[in-house]
């Protein structure tokens, strides 16, 4: 059937397609002869000007989509399993050690697995890797923990871990932001070998600390504070270039993260993950901003509390002879232990019926943000305790007639303050921000019903009462107490996008800053905690500004003792100096008399070249360095040097901007010196503690 176009002029009678082109035969052989070369020239046009920042879209793009969707069907696959243990601890029966059984076995199988197969495989794959991943940025190298192998081994072990529901309250976080790394460092070397390019470390760096704002992106749908949070804790300096790269592929993870959802119709359109229903009008009185500010202290003060304990009981654990004996030999035994004490106090009819046990951490946080006081709507009435949770009424949990909302929250906070401690101890992929989130929520909430109960009518301002809203609180305790336990500000940042409300901007704000004011002036982070604890090779920030730091200098801690190698040193002395020692790099001075330092050469190359047998030693004559290095030896210069009165600050500095881990000491040249990061280091750990006076 031909296809018609239009009506002739003066004429009723139809134009065909074929009628209307058919009298033109130049037109038509012209556009034909042209059409592909114009079509190919406004597609490289295109590609030109689209793609001029190289293949850097193509890479942010592909893993932003890549980990929204791996985060995605984790949070399917983990959902189908937690609805399973759900459905066969109520349809077991009314046998009470039926339940327990299939309330504690299910948690303890997963996280034996989970610790079991993940050590088999890699033993990089527990924890959170954040601390580790601190380190790599910070220029160290660690073996293989970026390597690809460990992706399977991290994704399924930490699809175990998650699959145990609150039992084992434990996150996510930490660990999608290795598996994050990891996928960018895999396809950067994937990128290198396609290309052909020379491997680029300052690129990878970049595009490292993108990776790990997707990360954060993929979990929680928050792309602003994703990037900010990696900028706080993945890097003590960040390049502005690389901002673009992170709210790209942030962006592109956490809506690809959120259209995930609708596609599959659990949201109807894109929307915050945790929705509160606080009113617009007045979301809190001015007088308010007072308990905020004490909400921040409270958070600080508990902050280190759980910072110091955690260090030690993870110091005792390791250092004791039965635990470190068991991790030794039999982690997934220790696992499993540990599994069954946490199983057993969260069993709903026992202990678990006064710390909401049966909610879901999601659900936690759903309750903990209600505006409604619970304090108030008990006052005169009793609840009661339902045979399954009430979707409707979730926060019936929370409540018990003799324990009372205070005595819940409180005895929350206390078993999960030594439960969470217990947990971090096991050897298994888990991530330990969103626990601390939901701990700092509980914190919020309990002050919150508090003041409303003292507050029954609400706080006068301007002749207006207007009532508390202890979900307020609840938000501004989850941002505080999870900002101080990582010294972050960019938590309140995150409260704002999980909820999708910036009403209580300012009051939040304020208690993050009160609470990191506190911790960051009394204890290490968690990550930086940990960084101590497994003794990686990382610098710890200067916390001594007051006691005496800016007067040391870097003659006061270098290494004096290095071995350099002039260019008139005898062949035979080189040999000795090379089999004798065991360092990378030597120092290479002008001469034995002058000490003036020239360059670097590498140990490898001196051996390369001395097994090479030079021209010299063939025909029996006497050689040095020198001829070595004429015969084709490479020798780097030294671009960067110190000097004796470099102060320790600067000396600090460089290091981390320049992710440095060697650096000599010269005096008018001569070299008198090294530095190291282990010496950095023990000078900076003799100022935080220094020795005591004999």
């Amino acid at each position: 059937m031909e296809e018609l176009v239009g009506l002739r002029q003066g004429s009723s009678k139809p134009v065909t397609l074929q009628e209307l082109w058919g009298p033109c035969p130049r037109v038509r052989a012209r556009i034909r002869c042209c059409a592909p070369d114009a079509l190919a020239g406004v597609l490289e046009w295109v590609k030109e000007k689209l793609f001029r920042v190289d293949e850097d879209w193509y890479f942010l793009a592909i893993l932003g989509v890549l980990m929204a969707l791996i985060s995605y069907a984790m949070n399917f696959a983990i959902g189908r399993v937690v609805r399973a243990h759900k459905w066969l601890y109520g349809e077991i029966g009314d046998s009470h050690l039926l339940r327990y059984l299939s309330w504690t076995v299910y948690p303890v199988a997963l996280l034996s697995f989970s610790c079991g197969f993940s050590q088999s495989i890699t033993p990089f794959s527990g924890g959170s890797g954040l601390p580790e991943l601190k380190t790599i940025l910070s220029g160290v190298i660690l073996e293989n923990y970026l390597d690809i192998k460990n992706f399977g081994a991290k994704v399924a072990g930490l699809s175990c871990t998650l699959a145990t529901g609150s039992t084992v309250f434990l996150g996510k976080v930490g660990p999608f932001v290795h598996l994050s790394v990891m996928i960018a460092a895999y396809l950067g070397r994937v990128r290198t070998r396609t290309i052909g390019e020379p491997e680029n470390k300052s690129k990878q760096n970049e595009m490292l600390v993108a990776a790990a704002a997707v990360g954060v992106a993929t979990v929680f749908a928050a792309p602003f504070s994703g990037v900010l949070f990696s900028i706080e804790v993945m890097s003590s300096h960040f390049t502005v270039w690389d901002y673009w790269r992170g709210f790209f592929a942030a962006t592109c993870g956490a809506f690809t993260f959120r259209l995930l959802a609708v596609f599959n119709s659990e949201q109807e359109t894109i929307t915050s993950i945790y929705k509160t229903s606080f009113p617009v009008d007045v979301p809190f009185d001015l007088p308010e901003i007072f308990f905020f500010v004490a909400l921040g202290a409270i958070c600080g003060v508990l902050s280190c509390v759980y910072l110091f304990c955690q260090r030690t009981f993870l110091g005792f654990i390791k250092t004791n002879r039965y635990t470190s004996k068991l991790l030794a030999t039999s982690k997934p035994l220790y696992a499993a232990l540990a599994a069954l004490v946490l199983a057993s106090i969260t069993y709903p009819p026992g202990v678990g019926r006064f710390m909401a046990s049966r909610l879901s951490m999601r659900q936690h946080l759903d309750t903990l943000f209600d505006n409604n006081s619970w304090a108030l709507m008990t006052r005169n009435s009793s609840p009661p305790w339902p045979a399954e949770p009430d979707p409707q009424n979730l926060w019936f949990e929370w409540y018990h007639p003799r324990f009372t909302i205070f005595g819940t929250l409180a005895f929350f906070l206390i078993m999960k303050f030594w439960m969470l401690i217990l947990a971090s101890t096991i050897p298994m992929p888990a991530g330990f921000f969103m626990p601390v989130f939901i701990m700092g929520a509980a914190i919020g909430r309990l002050l919150g019903e508090a003041l409303s109960v003292t507050f029954p009518e609400g706080i006068v301002a301007g002749g207006v009462v207007n009532p508390i809203m202890p979900g307020g609180y609840a938000l501004a305790g989850a941002a505080a107490f999870s900002g101080a336990v990582t010294h972050t500000i960019s938590t309140a940042l995150l409260a704002f996008e999980l909820t999708g409300q910036i009403l209580h901007a300012l009051p939040v704000l304020m208690a993050v800053l009160v609470a990191n004011a506190v911790s960051q002036n009394c204890q290490p982070s968690f990550y930086n905690g940990t960084i101590m604890m497994k003794k990686l090779p990382y610098l710890s920030w200067i916390r001594g500004r007051k006691i005496g730091s800016y007067p040391v200098t870097v003659g006061h801690f270098m290494d004096c003792a290095i071995t350099t190698l002039a260019k008139d040193t005898p062949l035979e002395q080189v040999v000795k100096v090379v089999t004798s020692t065991d360092e990378a790099q030597y120092p290479l001075v002008e001469s034995t008399e002058s000490q003036i330092l020239v360059g670097t050469v590498k140990r490898a190359q001196l051996l390369q070249a001395l097994h090479a047998e030079p021209a010299c030693w063939v025909a029996g004559q006497q050689c040095c360095l020198q001829d070595l290095l004429a015969g084709g030896c490479p020798m780097e210069p030294v671009t960067l040097q110190l000097s004796p009165e470099t102060s320790l600050h600067q000396t600090h500095h460089l290091f981390e901007l320049l992710n440095l881990q060697l650096l000599y000491v010269t005096e008018r040249g001569r070299a008198v010196g090294a530095v190291t990061w282990v010496e950095l280091k023990k000078a900076i750990s003799t100022l935080i503690n220094p020795p005591a006076p004999k």
